[in-house]
């Protein structure tokens, strides 16, 4: 498998020359998770990755039209989340901060890696995550992990940043 920092080499130049800037938009639900339960995140067309949830993980689910599922290590959900409303039962509905760089991937990207319309690469926690032609890969501003979002609901939750 693809590790993070082989995928970082590789599409980090890339990014900074193709790659855009955007910001979600829309609100997401969230609430902290139980050490131990395991989240598969499911997107549009499958899924995607598999998670199990560490003390002070938080479980945020996005308001797209598949209301996919995952974790956020607490530090990193404290950057990207501001707290809107208490919704009850532990969640809450919190507003986006932030932003991301991201590029559309495609069919040559992924030739690259002597793939065949898919490849499969390590996610920053560690589970295997598949990127097809026409996802999208995000790099953190830190540059500091990569990871896939599917082009379904990344096209229904983020824009792009207009200078």
């Amino acid at each position: 498998m693809i590790t993070q920092k082989e995928m970082l080499n590789h599409f980090l130049p890339l990014m900074e020359s193709q790659g855009k800037r955007f910001k979600k938009k829309s609100l997401i639900r969230a609430k902290k998770a139980e050490p131990g339960m395991v989240v598969v995140t499911r997107t549009s067309d499958g899924i995607e990755t598999r998670n199990t949830a560490e003390k002070g993980d938080w479980l945020v689910e996005n308001q797209t039209s598949a209301k996919e599922s995952y974790l956020i290590k607490a530090d990193t959900f404290e950057k990207k989340y501001t707290m809107m409303d208490s919704l009850g039962n532990g969640w809450g509905c919190y507003r986006p901060k932030g932003e991301i760089y991201a590029m559309k991937v495609s069919t040559a990207d992924l030739n690259e890696f002597s793939t065949e319309g898919l490849m499969e690469f390590q996610a920053p926690w560690k589970e295997s995550i598949v990127v097809k032609p026409g996802d999208y890969l995000v790099i953190s501003l830190e540059k500091s992990e990569i990871y896939r979002v599917a082009k379904k609901e990344f096209l229904e939750t983020y824009e792009e940043i207009k200078e």
